[in-house]
């Protein structure tokens, strides 16, 4: 996100000089030189000790308050992941958990959130879901900390229906541009030595879709926009971002191919920032 002259980049769980951090966050000045900011989430929310995973963070200009969206593993032996949200005065934190998940459910459906204040709209949405499962939004309370009564999840897009890189989907993000909203989102295996991922793209006219696939309108079957080259593997997961004079970015993570690179595997997953431009009405990465 971009806040007070600067960017701010959130990251999942990871161990720094021995230390483990809940939800990693640096700052940036010029999206080359990063500052590590420390722990977002210092304190431990009451219902999860482990698995912080994809954060997303915004700004309430209501509320006057930054909003981190999070996952954790549920403390419940028999639950599987939960979505939760915290809430802070600054962008670096401290966020303070609101006391209990927004929802919780077997095996790691509920990860990845995105939330969006719907610019056609003003309601307060939340997007999210893995797990071989559709992705899926539904609308909020306008404080954030509960699903709105009377609501329900609607399915976005599911797994399966183009032949790479859509065994499972993940990672949603919006980016309304232009009167039309673009879902991106990311598939198939994200880590490890059997990496396997990418980023691709729906589009839709209403916030709560329908989303067409890229691949399904230009009858190419493949909605890919971002995929590994010959120096990175497994690109995804990506946020979408513009600077102060509205160039568009996209940030992602991927692993270096190179094994004799000091930044190979041993490195776990860099963030990369590439530009994007729109152009025949899909966005369209340089790298």
């Amino acid at each position: 996100i971009r806040a007070n002259g600067k960017y701010y980049a959130y990251a999942t769980q990871g161990n720094r000089e021995g230390k483990s951090i809940h939800i990693m966050v640096s700052s940036s000045t010029n999206l080359q030189n990063w500052k590590f900011e420390g722990d977002a989430l210092p304190e431990l929310p009451n219902w999860s000790n482990s698995d912080f995973w994809a954060p997303h963070v915004m700004y309430d200009k209501q509320l006057k308050k930054y909003i981190l969206f999070y996952s954790g593993e549920s403390t419940d032996d028999i639950t599987g992941k939960c979505l939760g949200v915290a809430f802070a005065d600054k962008p670096e934190g401290p966020f303070t958990d609101k006391g209990s998940p927004l929802i919780c459910g077997s095996g790691f459906v509920n990860i990845d959130p995105f939330a969006l204040i719907d610019p056609k709209s003003g309601k307060k949405l939340l997007y999210w879901g893995s797990d071989f499962k559709p992705l899926k939004v539904q609308e909020l309370t306008d404080d954030w900390k509960s699903f709105k009564p009377g609501t329900s999840p609607t399915d976005l897009v599911a797994a399966g229906q183009e032949k790479n890189y859509t065994i499972l989907l993940e990672g949603s993000w919006i980016d309304f541009h232009k009167g039309k909203y673009y879902l991106y989102y990311s598939g198939d295996n994200c880590c490890g030595v059997n990496a396997n991922y990418a980023v691709m793209v729906a589009r839709a006219d209403n916030a709560f879709g329908p989303f067409i696939r890229m691949g399904a309108a230009l009858g190419i079957n493949s909605s890919v926009i971002l995929a590994k080259t010959d120096k990175w593997l497994a690109p995804g997961h990506n946020s979408i971002f513009r600077d102060n004079k509205g160039n568009v970015y996209i940030a992602y993570h991927a692993i270096r191919i190179d094994k004799t690179d000091p930044q190979f595997y041993d490195k776990g997953r860099l963030m990369m920032i590439s530009p994007v431009v729109y152009k025949n009405g899909w966005p369209v990465v340089k790298y």
